[in-house]
């Protein structure tokens, strides 16, 4: 009976070739692919990062020390601390400007967006003819620069050469108010233009936001004997919550940020009526030579639209907890 010999590998073998298994080849590609990977995204993001660093970042930051100096663009700035900022709040044209930017603001964000809901509505009915064409029609004047309609409608309200003074006095035998002139009209007037230009804009968007609603939502609520207002109230609304928080948001930025239609039509009057935070930003920096206040009243400016944006957000996601 012959004994079978079985043959055993030593043990330092087995280690090494479970090892070699276990390790990575010592000509793995893994690392050079992801530096190589890493490099590409680099260089695909460099040109954006150089303008953001060039034209945002660096003038941001700049401003900021500015504010904090008594620069006026001739001089060499000296620090004086918050000076600038303590005379926000003592200047009386400074506040007046404040007073007029909030009125601006409570005047047009509420009257722009029911435009927009209106015409967002009206517009997105299934059965109402040529509704793309009026929906082209109204967006138009968005495309269009607000220095451009302003100086259009400085034109045609102009209270001797206007078309619409004209008209006004051939259909009523009276003489129409100088609106551009007049401290009761001129703040209408600029965000009357505002609003012109730009609930076309908004109602794009409502309406983007409208598709969202289900439509079961509405049959549900017409069974159930629900008028029109209800359809809209418990409906409408409650879907378009995320978009109009959007539109609010945007809608205050461009309030708080109004400078063009008040620099052509009343230059900040009569009596500095119109005059906006952003347009005292323009005369103390560029007129009256004040750059480091002038910057001041920027980072005032942006910190108050930030806080708009943080609590808008907040009431936001409150009511949805509260719906959830």
């Amino acid at each position: 009976m012959t004994e079978e010999v079985v043959y055993k590998a030593p043990r330092w073998s087995l280690t090494r070739a479970q090892d070699s298994r276990s390790a990575p080849p010592v000509g793995s590609r893994r690392p050079r692919t992801e530096v190589r990977r890493l490099r590409a995204g680099l260089a695909f993001l460099a040109p954006g990062l150089l303008i953001l660093l060039t034209w945002v970042f660096y003038p941001t930051f700049y401003a900021l020390w500015i504010s904090f100096t008594d620069s006026t663009g001739l001089n060499e700035p000296s620090f004086i601390g918050l000076d600038n900022y303590t005379r926000i709040f003592t200047d009386v044209d400074t506040r007046g400007a404040i007073v007029n930017t909030l009125v601006y603001a409570v005047s047009f964000a509420p009257l722009v967006i029911a435009t927009a809901i209106a015409m967002a509505l009206l517009l997105n009915r299934k059965d109402l003819p040529l509704r793309g064409f009026f929906r082209t029609v109204i967006f138009l004047p968005f495309i269009i620069s607000m220095a451009v309609a302003a100086l259009s409608f400085s034109f045609m309200l102009d209270s001797s050469t206007g078309l619409i003074p004209y008209w006004f006095g051939q259909v009523f035998g009276t003489p129409m108010p100088d609106l551009l002139n007049d401290t009761t009209w001129a703040m209408p007037t600029v965000v009357f233009v505002a609003v012109w230009k730009t609930f076309g804009y908004f109602m794009i968007i409502f309406i983007a936001g409208l598709q969202g609603v289900p439509e079961e939502q509405y049959e549900a609520a017409h069974l159930d004997g629900a008028n029109a207002l209800s359809r809209f109230w418990h409906v409408t609304l409650p879907g378009l919550r995320p978009t109009l928080t959007y539109v609010i948001i945007l809608a205050a930025n461009f309030a708080f940020q109004a400078f063009d239609q008040i620099y052509i039509m009343t230059a900040g009057g009569p009596q500095r009526t119109t005059e906006t935070i952003v347009y005292r930003v323009y005369t103390e920096g560029f007129t009256n030579f004040r750059q480091g206040y002038a910057s001041s009243l920027s980072f005032v400016l942006m910190a108050v639209t930030m806080v708009v944006g943080v609590i808008q957000l907040s009431i936001n996601r409150r009511q949805e907890k509260d719906i959830a």
